[in-house]
């Protein structure tokens, strides 16, 4: 029996843990909660659960776990996927995670080569499908000899409609840390022909608005109107992954409900996304951050405060917002020594959970404008509408987990037979992932139209 160490047991850790023991793996899921791991676990014959954590563990600690198991998945905040790496080619253990290739994993290429390991990464949702599902699509225009002119790929989890019941159209599928973290990143894009830049803390004021026509499952009326910002370094390094050097466009993009950019917009601007932690009297209320934020005697009116610094009025929706958040009140910050960023992740955590039966969703649309080889212009929009599964796993923890899980399989089972440092970009890959997230009922519907 093939054995897999899954570290980390959060948010998205339930549904590749469950496909794994289904299929006969030996599970060890390695947490810092031990009570979460038993719980994912829950009492399977192949399943182990042991406390594990990364932030404290020497590297015999991890070395020692790694070398029980035959691949190792790491859903660890990104910043340890190295590390884990490095212990997975040095006992010579294949490894998936589901984000991005940091330079520094990418450097890790050839010795993962030569110890014959596999590092599968960017096999999640966003990264991961994205890349398989617009992979398909390139290579079959390239196939009947057709250029691509542009490529624009937006992602968004979001509440069902049924679900979107807060002022601030949003609830936490993922980390409120990492949701957060993300609206510091700077973003680059081809624009026809021209690279554009955004500085992180503008990267709000360049959102559009982004309407899907397309119904979710079940749904009898299209999604609607949505907004779209550009995410992280858009050319680098998809242009050449992709293979489409010919592009003139290339945007990869985040989705939001309606008035989100607006908001986040405001909360960057005053400093809270500040990562320094300062020292707080006991009792320091959110209230009194804002002013000292604002620059304001602490015991001024906050929210008078904040309409005089972007000259709204108290019926505008980022006031309401504040207020709703408790940004504005007597809440409490959780700890006298605290960053403002995470002051604001406490609240998100409080605030923005998803009730009981309640759904999340995750949409993806890509567009494609292209020559064919007899030049003339044809455009493919595909969209994929999935939601999560009332009292059940969320779809974002089903998008994310299930394609690295399926990449764990195909790994040992030796249908993935590359070495190295991998993103899911090959048709032996993408292919076979995509066909049985299909069979899970998670696939794209695509429209075509002639320009």
């Amino acid at each position: 029996m093939k054995k897999v160490l899954i570290f980390g047991a959060g948010m998205v850790a339930g549904p590749p843990v469950k496909y794994l023991l289904e299929r006969e793996f030996q599970v060890i899921v390695a947490s810092r909660t031990l009570q979460k791991a038993e719980a994912l676990i829950n009492d399977h014959p192949n399943g182990i659960a042991k406390a594990f954590d990364i932030t404290q563990a020497t590297d015999e600690e991890l070395e020692t776990l790694v070398k029980e198991c035959d691949l190792a998945v790491s859903l660890l905040p990104y910043i340890y996927h190295v590390k884990v790496a490095k212990a997975c080619i040095k006992h010579r253990k294949h490894m998936v995670t589901t984000s991005y290739v940091s330079p520094e994993m990418k450097a890790l290429d050839t010795e993962a080569k030569n110890a014959s390991v596999t590092i599968l990464n960017e096999i999640g949702v966003d990264p991961g499908i994205d890349h398989m599902s617009a992979q398909k699509i390139i290579d079959a225009i390239h196939d009947k000899g057709g250029k691509i002119h542009s490529f624009t790929s937006y992602t968004g989890g979001l509440p069902a409609p049924d679900a979107n019941n807060n002022p601030w159209g949003y609830k936490l599928s993922w980390s409120p840390r990492g949701v957060i973290l993300a609206g510091r990143n700077s973003a680059k894009y081809l624009k026809n022909g021209e690279v554009v830049e955004i500085p992180g803390e503008d990267l709000f004021d360049h959102y559009l608005p982004f309407p899907v026509h397309e119904k979710g499952p079940g749904d009898s009326e299209e999604l609607g109107l949505l907004e779209g910002y550009p995410n992280r370094n858009s050319i680098e390094p998809y242009i050449d992954v992709y293979g489409i050097p010919e592009t003139k466009t290339m945007i990869r993009g985040t989705l939001r409900n309606p008035g989100w950019c607006n908001t986040m917009k405001k909360i960057a601007d005053i400093g809270y996304l500040n990562l320094e932690e300062e020292d707080f009297p006991s009792g320091f209320t959110y209230g009194q951050l804002i002013n000292k934020l604002l620059d304001k005697p602490l015991d001024s009116n906050s929210k008078e405060n904040l309409m005089a610094k972007f000259g709204l009025d108290s019926s505008d929706d980022v006031i309401k917002r504040f207020e709703w958040m408790g940004l504005l009140g007597d809440d409490t910050l959780p700890k006298t020594k605290i960053s403002p960023l995470d002051a604001l992740c406490y609240q998100f955590e409080e605030h923005l959970q998803y009730a009981s039966g309640e759904r999340d969703m995750l949409v993806m649309v890509h567009q494609f404008e292209y020559a064919t080889a007899d030049s003339s212009k044809e455009k493919i929009t595909s969209t994929m509408i999935d939601y999560g599964i009332p009292n059940g796993d969320t779809s974002m923890s089903r998008t994310v987990g299930l394609p690295a899980a399926i990449g764990v399989r195909m790994i040992l089972d030796g249908t993935i037979s590359d070495r190295g440092v991998l993103v899911p970009v090959k048709k032996s890959i993408y292919e076979p992932v995509l066909k049985e997230l299909e069979e899970m009922n998670i696939g794209f519907n695509e429209k075509l139209e002639k320009l």
